[in-house]
């Protein structure tokens, strides 16, 4: 029987000289030490009371808490192994009082982590399996993961947790008899992948897309494609590599890549192993044929809406088949596909439909995102209405991919715009330029206050009018829903 494991942060065993073996550290046994082995996991100097006499504490310095500080209360609170990079000061070190703990001195407790992190993977002996892409990487881990979870033991990143301290933290809660792991890699620069790959070392890896996310670091896309294939680094050579077959950035390398073998997944390419044809609407999910080794799949279910996750469970597919899943396991794993907290999930607050979608937003998902919601309103027979808020991190070009976006938005149809923060009111500007009318483009700068927007919606709006809400997650767009549906349920009361 398969499965995910979404325990947290539970380790195999590790004890406080395992863990300097592994990282080149020092063990310093304080208050005569602890000398036994731990199973779980924190780094958050914030939350020490999740902290039980099971746990090691990574002191990691940040630029508002320095973990070192709180060494005490980390061991008060029941840490027994800490990962530090100097020993805490006697002031830090009061609060254990006189409970008995090992510290395991390094030079860098983050790349300790990653160290450590590379060792419990192949520990583990699970088949490891790396996303990245612009957009769509949680998304396509989540319907990897299903996919396996049918009869396999998954493991995979929670929530956002793929950086440089995320994903170790990720490695680090593998179980004994998980099968798969599936990690997700962020970045914001280069190397970043490189870095994450080198600690994964994936048996297959995925690049989703190549979009504009991180252009205000990167400079280009070329240089964000650049990042993205760093995911190969860690592969030594060997490996699958699945990518988007539609993107040139990657498609045109595909044969200069220093792995095993290439997958291309597409919608347009013909010459793409993996193909979607035949893309339509069924209900609230979507359905549609697949061409694959010379054959055809036909009526593939998504419980999902939107072509760009039809992209993502390619993406899926091809995995599934490469480390030889059968075809019913990968169709059951995409039905039973369920979205992650703040990603496209679709519900009524009173008489109207939202499409609540607030984790994150770049150029591409926004259009995604507009698509999604005229498709809805078009079958509900109501009027799309978009409620579209800051993209970060465009630098340079953030004034021209908002406007590009309220181009986008005016010539799909949408009737009705609220932008919310201080750059999105360039995607109100072209949206009237280019066909929405004025008295229905309504403006809030400020993200501090989302009353001010929620009472614009809930007086814009009639019964059965559909409402997407896409913001980067800077801008945390989902205090809007929370105050409308607060609003509706005190005018049902």
């Amino acid at each position: 029987m398969g499965g995910v494991n979404s325990t947290s942060l539970h380790l195999m065993r590790l004890d406080a000289a395992t863990a300097a073996s592994v990282t080149g550290g020092e063990v310093i046994a304080v208050n005569g030490g602890f000398g036994g082995s731990v199973g779980e996991l924190s780094t958050d100097s914030r939350a020490m009371e999740k902290i039980d006499g099971d746990s090691m504490f990574a002191a990691i310095p940040g630029e508002n808490f320095d973990g070192h500080d709180y060494i005490g209360r980390a061991a008060a609170g029941g840490a027994r192994i800490v990962l530090a990079e100097r020993m805490p000061s006697d002031r830090a070190l009061l609060d254990a009082g006189s409970v008995g703990f090992d510290i395991v001195l390094v030079s860098n407790t983050i790349a300790a982590l990653g160290r450590l992190a590379a060792y419990f993977i192949d520990e583990s002996g699970a088949k490891k399996i790396a996303v990245t892409g612009s957009v769509g990487k949680t998304t396509t881990k989540e319907f990897i993961a299903s996919c396996f979870a049918v009869k396999h033991r998954v493991h995979k990143t929670e929530g956002n947790k793929n950086n440089e301290i995320g994903l170790p933290q990720t490695a680090l809660s593998i179980e004994p008899d998980d099968e798969y792991a599936v990690f997700e890699c962020g970045m914001s620069g280069l190397h970043e992948i490189e870095y994450l790959s080198g600690i994964v070392r994936p048996d297959v890896a995925v690049i989703t897309n190549i979009g504009t996310s991180h252009i205000e670091k990167l400079g280009s896309r070329e240089n964000i494609a650049r990042a993205k294939l760093e995911i190969v680094s860690g592969m030594g050579g060997c490996g699958t590599l699945v990518i988007n077959g539609d993107e040139p950035l990657l498609y045109n390398v595909r044969d200069t890549l220093p792995v095993g073998r290439v997958v291309t997944a597409a919608m347009h390419n013909r010459d793409a192993d993996y193909r979607a044809v035949n893309v339509r609407r069924c209900g609230d999910g979507t359905v549609f044929d697949l061409i694959y080794n010379g054959r055809v799949a036909t009526n593939i279910e998504l419980p999902t809406l939107g072509v760009h996750n039809v992209y993502d469970a390619l993406y899926a597919i091809a995995v599934g088949v490469v480390c030889g899943l059968s075809e019913a396991e990968i169709r059951a794993g995409l039905r039973a596909f369920r979205a992650v907290s703040m990603r496209q999930r679709i519900y009524d607050i009173g008489d109207i439909t939202v499409i609540e979608d607030c984790y994150n937003a770049s150029p591409e998902s926004m259009r995604a995102g507009i698509d999604v919601l005229i498709s809805v309103a078009k079958e509900r027979g109501g009027r799309p209405a978009a409620l579209l808020g800051d993209m970060r991190e465009l630098g340079e070009y953030s004034r021209l991919l908002h406007e590009q976006v309220g181009v986008y938005a005016a010539r799909a149809g949408v009737k009705l715009l609220f932008t919310y923060g201080a750059i999105a009111e360039s995607i109100a500007t072209t949206a009237i330029s280019n066909g929405v009318r004025a008295e229905n483009v309504y403006v809030n700068p400020d993200c501090t206050n989302p009353a001010h927007t929620g009472d614009m919606v809930l007086g814009a709006l009639k019964p059965g009018d559909v409402l997407l809400v896409k913001a980067s997650r800077a801008v945390a767009a989902e205090a809007v829903i929370e105050y409308m549906k607060e609003k509706t349920t005190e005018h049902h009361q």
